[in-house]
């Protein structure tokens, strides 16, 4: 035997209505949305995915100090 139990949730207005959005662009009710989202947020052994490292180069020194404005601008304004 299925039992549901009803509840009242606090949700954010955007969300709702993005919500509601959904729903009705997939043709299901906003519950069965918000039952899924919620079967798949407690499912075991789904982590989030390691990214890989970032590449790192070396790019040698600065050709100008960040913080000198006229010069960055003077750098830019080179052909």
């Amino acid at each position: 035997m299925v039992s549901h139990m009803k509840t009242t949730l606090n949700i954010d207005d955007r969300v709702m209505e993005r919500l509601r959005t959904e729903a009705a662009r997939q043709g299901k009710t906003m519950s069965e949305l918000v039952e899924t989202a919620l079967r798949r947020l407690f499912q075991p052994g789904v982590e989030p995915e390691d990214l890989p490292p970032l590449p790192a180069f070396e790019a040698g020194r600065p050709r100008v100090d960040p913080a000198n404005r006229e010069a960055l601008y003077s750098l830019m304004e080179e052909p």
